[in-house]
């Protein structure tokens, strides 16, 4: 029978029926090894019996009112990530193309505030994204998904990744803010070197441009800190987040410091199913975990111990995988094959891996995954690079 839904996914004929930990499991009873976690989306992995029970007890007494009345485990929330951030104000959304919405919106706001509304475009870099809306689309500036949309949404000047006299000069009268992940993501793990994030945070302070993070696929504890940007002791004026935070509840926020923020004021911005009871119960659930004694710590030893093992894989199979990007539990391989073709290898040796830019898979487990778990997923891994390496020379030969 042919589907009833958009056909705007090439989707793999597989489905599962439940999950439990790093494990995905079909309706036939068939074993998957995920490691793409929902694209960095269950950072606790399947049915996590916290995150299961702060759910079902919150479903059980109130799923939404809307923001016209106090959310009191919203409060809580954002007071938390308040507590444990650099910023002053949390908007809650559902998603990270939301939360990058809000960002720019309250860029542009901040100069409109201060007598500048002419100020508002932002600068952003080659191979970011930063979501499907007309406007984020326009931000991430990847022609792919910006055609057959009508004209690109105005107020957005990309300049080339780690070129930094293009972004000198790109800074104009018309600039609010320079937008930029800690780690491109969708882009193919590419890492913001630590002076380069420097650099920006002087560029804006110079120039009175406010600095936005968008941490939504590294953010949460996905690095082995609570927020990827943290490693260079860069502090951001704005800061996208989603993906993991809700461990996959759809929940996203944008956190601001109050300056930032200034402009932001009653009716200025708005949500209806934004901030609900059931993300915000899921919220904290989920903060409860990562910001636990020794979550993190965990997650830095996972990845270093993945990161290691997979180096001998390369060793091995030098023809199919050429480097480890990433750091903490958001890796990449960069491959001499092609990403799709190593996708769907690994997948028939039940392991779920997610193909990126530039020629990338990343490797995004949750970060809850054991010892055991990077073991297994290394061992097929190597099986799926040997497979591969094995055509290419049967098809050299």
């Amino acid at each position: 029978m042919t589907s009833a839904l958009l056909p705007t996914y090439a989707r793999a004929p597989i489905a599962f029926e439940r999950g439990e930990g790093a494990w995905l499991v079909t309706h036939d009873g068939e074993r998957y090894l995920d490691f793409g976690a929902g694209i960095a989306v269950n950072a606790l992995g399947h049915a996590h019996p916290h995150l299961v029970e702060a759910l079902t007890t919150q479903a059980q007494k109130l799923w939404h009112t809307s923001n016209l009345f106090e959310i009191p485990e919203g409060e809580r929330l954002g007071r938390r990530l308040v507590d444990a951030t650099f910023a002053d104000v949390a908007f809650f959304a559902n998603s990270g193309a939301e939360a990058n919405e809000a960002a720019i919106k309250m860029a542009r706001k901040y100069h409109a505030a201060g007598g500048h509304p002419e100020r508002f475009r932002i600068i952003t870099f080659e191979g970011a994204f930063h979501g499907r809306t007309l406007a984020t689309i326009a931000a991430g500036g990847q022609q792919k998904y910006i055609d057959g949309f009508g004209p690109k949404v105005d107020g957005f000047d990309q300049v080339p990744f780690g070129d930094h006299d293009a972004l000198v000069a790109a800074i104009g009268p018309e600039t609010a803010a320079l937008m930029i992940e800690p780690i491109q993501g969708e882009g193919g793990i590419r890492t913001v070197p630590t002076e380069m994030l420097r650099g920006l945070r002087a560029l804006c302070d110079e120039h009175g441009l406010l600095l936005i993070m968008d941490e939504v696929q590294t953010g949460v504890g996905r690095t082995g800190r609570l927020f990827a940007h943290e490693w260079a002791g860069v502090t951001p004026d704005i800061m996208s987040a989603a993906k993991g935070i809700g461990g996959g509840f759809p929940l996203g926020v944008c956190l601001a410091t109050a300056e930032a923020a200034r402009g932001m004021t009653a009716g200025s911005h708005g949500t209806t199913f934004g901030g609900n009871p059931l993300a915000m119960a899921v919220g904290n659930a989920v903060l409860d975990v990562v910001l636990a004694d020794g979550f993190l710590d965990h997650v830095l030893r996972m990845g270093l111990l993945l990161k290691q093992r997979l180096g001998a894989v390369i060793d091995r199979h030098p023809g199919v995988i050429t480097e480890i990007r990433g750091t903490g539990l958001i890796l990449g391989l960069k491959l001499d094959v092609p990403n799709t073709a190593f996708t769907a290898a690994a997948r028939d040796e039940r392991l779920l891996v997610i193909p990126a830019g530039d020629n990338v898979v990343r490797l995004l487990p949750p970060l809850i995954v054991s010892e055991a778990d990077v073991a297994e997923a290394v061992e097929r891994l190597d099986a799926t690079a040997g497979r591969l390496g094995s055509q290419m020379r049967g098809a050299a030969e």
